[in-house]
């Protein structure tokens, strides 16, 4: 993707081109160049439209994820976060910049007034359900099914919407850019467990361990029945402590924590195969790409385990 384009679009918004702090963030060297914001570029070229065609929506998905991860860090009281060094007011000011940001990228006057409609509502109610699911998982969840309301507010719409505004801008149907969306959910979940999964075996202790029930492996060792959990409730108070940690983190393993959401990501990966595959597209390969980068994760969970072939726990 043409990312410094795209980068370029967004420092040439009139405040922005004006404002240090925020030119600093979009040039970060922790963003990478494939991301979210390749998205719509994918789901544009597999529709028949072109990586130039995409760049509005690929800008404005940037900008979202700067927004929503300055705003996640203070949520989570995450010790990296900028919020730190600059002030929660400051960086709160910087994420409504960058979401405002996103609606002036999409408002290109080169595009149809229907598409430019269509457009800033994707990304408006992106936006609106990703903060909702974001208050809702600034608490520390009780239970599963309240943990999975979180998640389908919380990740899945950034996906689905990044895939909607990209099969849009390449000029596809609405029900196929509806199908793109449906994968984009899917998706979205996947990552989520897979995040949750790494983030509870991660050491030193990642914020996870600070809201235990809004982390999928970590509630499930607090909640399922089994002989370690009443020190597995004690443990996971004492994470600060890298041997408590490690403790900790065994028993995930042998409590079948791990286990669950092995189960949960290959559940995830055939529904995504199978939207994939019922999907008419002019291009599959920009689709058939992504959907098999996030299945990584899950090839390396299932190989670290034993299974020597895990590609074909994958195939419905």
């Amino acid at each position: 993707m043409r990312f410094e384009e795209m980068k370029r679009r967004i420092r040439g918004l009139r405040q922005i081109a004006s404002w240090p702090q925020m030119l600093e963030l979009i040039e970060r060297p922790v963003h990478r160049e494939s991301s979210v914001w390749e998205y719509p570029v994918a789901a544009c070229r597999a529709v028949g439209g072109t990586e130039d065609q995409a760049l509005p929506a690929a800008a404005a998905i940037f900008c979202s994820v700067i927004s929503i991860h300055l705003v996640d860090d203070i949520l989570d009281e995450d010790p990296r976060g900028d919020y730190r060094i600059l002030g929660a007011g400051p960086v709160s000011n910087f994420a409504l910049a960058f979401q405002a940001a996103g609606h002036l990228l999409l408002d290109d006057p080169e595009l149809s007034s229907e598409i430019r409609s269509a457009l800033q509502a994707s990304f408006a109610g992106m936006s609106l359900a990703t903060c909702f699911g974001q208050g809702m998982d600034a608490r520390e969840l009780q239970s599963e099914q309240e943990y999975w309301q979180v998640v389908e507010c919380k990740t899945p719409p950034l996906f689905a919407e990044a895939l909607r505004m990209g099969a849009l801008l390449g000029g596809a149907p609405v029900e196929t850019a509806d199908r793109l969306a449906r994968l984009g959910r899917v998706l979205g979940r996947l990552i989520q467990v897979s995040d949750d999964v790494n983030d509870a075996l991660e050491a030193p202790a990642r914020p996870d361990w600070q809201r235990r029930g809004n982390n999928l492996p970590i509630l499930y060792a607090m909640t399922a029945r089994h002989p370690e959990r009443e020190e597995f409730l004690r443990l996971s108070t004492l994470t600060e402590d890298p041997e408590a940690l490690d403790r900790a983190q065994k028993i995930l393993l042998r409590s079948g924590a791990v286990s669950y959401c092995t189960l949960k990501l290959i559940e995830f990966s055939r529904e995504a195969r199978d939207l994939f595959a019922s999907i008419p597209l002019q291009d599959p390969q920009p689709i058939a790409a992504l959907v098999e980068l996030h299945l990584k994760p899950l090839h390396r969970l299932l190989e670290s385990v034993g299974v020597e072939q895990p590609a074909v726990l994958l195939v419905s």
